[in-house]
């Protein structure tokens, strides 16, 4: 009989040594290294099967599986890949559990036996739930418990296709004296569930929490070990709420997906640059629609700017949806190459909707957003802006412009303001009009009315 290991971690940060120390070698707390006895190592390492081809087929008899919603399958990939692991994480309250109750009674309905494992809530509290969505099934398996032994014993009598564990942070290995939520705890209970999900060939969502810094609790080390990582993003007091990808072996990363709140759950929405779009005014100082892309999917959202005199000796800038210094950058440009006085001035950029606009092709719409601000002279109607600019002044040409193209001219607009490299499309669509942009200083003369 093998003996139990002795390991030591620190309480603090995760860190796992051999030996004792007073100071954490990692991140220098004091006494908060603690000596954990663990299960042999053997208990948790997989069966050992034979080496086989790459080409032979699989033992898996489908090689993904529908959720309960076509935008949830495009960000996974496809669909459900049987033997993965997906590490859903979010605020508290933003529909994390709704939405994964949604999907775990669609896939019990139509692929099989579902296991909901709900250490946070009782079972009281999930019917309600699960009534007010509407949703059931028989092949749908609730259990509110945490011991990781009995709920790998329950996995191993169902045999599901699906196993829901909500949330990670409350499962507990009896054989560890760590406390629930701990590094310690996190790592080997994900580990065991990596394991079970490889060995018995069905799909695990895990529930991460958020710390206040907005990142999975753990430092990355649950990120690691699992195959798919979701984050649920947007605001609690707001409708709307965005899928995105930031992780996945199976599919591309920062594919997002967009979800609108109901009394029925989670709805997805189809056309998701009309509801960005659904409250814009026309003809309004500082406004400026843009096409960014996110992931493969090309989005329409409105860029807001507010320039006014600052009231203090040093000049506010904030932004809310991009990047803080790519809008500082922008408009050091503006004042550099084009002779917009914004030192003195109070600077505000926001992307309507709570999207988050990351990529570069957003520039020259940041740009002509706050020289609209400042001149207090609205964007010529009709118009969508794409370009990166440099530190030049200069309009550089981005990726993907087809795709962003065809997305602006199915929402009716008909004039983009594009790097000037990006003419030779203007044969591709002819009901848009393409205005070539060389330097910023042109799409000012051109973009503003």
């Amino acid at each position: 009989m093998s003996r139990a290991r002795v390991k030591f971690f620190c309480r603090e940060c995760g860190y796992e040594t051999g030996k004792w120390f007073g100071k954490c070698p990692n991140c220098g707390t004091w006494n908060s290294i603690q000596e954990v006895s663990t299960t042999p190592e053997k208990d948790f390492l997989p069966s050992v099967s034979p080496p086989e081809p790459l080409g032979q087929p699989s033992a898996s008899k489908v090689s993904r599986f529908d959720s309960h919603s076509p935008e949830f399958n495009r960000v996974l990939g496809g669909g459900i890949v049987p033997g993965s692991v997906i590490l859903l994480g979010g605020d508290p309250g933003i529909g994390k559990s709704t939405f994964l109750l949604q999907s775990a009674a669609w896939v019990g309905e139509h692929h099989g036996v579902v296991l909901y494992v709900s250490g946070e809530e009782s079972r009281h509290q999930v019917e309600i739930r699960a009534k007010r969505l509407g949703v059931s099934s028989t092949n749908l398996l609730f259990t509110a418990e945490t011991n990781l032994l009995v709920i790998k014993r329950y996995i191993e009598e169902l045999e599901p296709v699906l196993v829901v564990v909500d949330s990670i942070q409350t499962v507990y290995h009896p054989e560890l004296s760590l406390v629930p939520g701990s590094l310690g705890q996190l790592r080997e209970c994900t580990a065991e569930f990596v394991r079970l999900a490889k060995n018995k060939d069905f799909a695990c969502f895990l529930v991460g929490h958020v710390t206040k810094e907005g990142t999975l609790a753990g430092p990355r080390v649950i990120e690691h070990m699992v195959d798919v990582v979701l984050y649920f993003e947007g605001e609690r007091h707001q409708d709307f709420r965005v899928l995105r990808a930031v992780k996945n072996r199976f599919g591309a990363t920062n594919e997002v997906a967009v979800f609108t709140m109901g009394e029925c759950g989670l709805e997805e929405v189809e056309n998701p640059s009309a509801l960005f779009l659904a409250e814009r005014k026309e003809g309004v100082p500082g406004s400026v629609v843009v096409a960014a892309i996110e992931g493969t999917r090309p989005f329409l959202v409105e860029i807001q700017a507010l320039v006014c005199p600052t009231a203090f000796g040093s000049p506010r800038r904030a932004t809310t949806g991009v990047d803080y210094n790519r809008v500082v950058m922008i408009a050091a440009v503006l004042e550099k190459r084009v002779g917009l006085r914004l030192a003195n001035h109070d600077i505000y950029v926001n992307v309507v909707g709570g999207l988050r606009v990351s990529e570069p092709a957003a520039d020259l719409g940041i740009a002509l957003a706050l020289a609209s601000s400042f001149r207090n002279l609205p964007v010529t109607p009709g118009t969508v802006v794409l370009g990166e600019v440099g530190l030049t002044g200069e309009v550089r040409a981005i990726g993907q412009m087809e795709g962003r193209l065809r997305e602006a001219m199915r929402m009716g607009f008909q004039r983009c303001l594009v790097p000037e490299r990006s003419l030779d499309l203007q044969c591709r669509f002819p009901d848009v009009e393409l205005v070539g942009i060389r330097m910023v200083k042109d799409a000012l003369e051109a973009g503003l009315g």
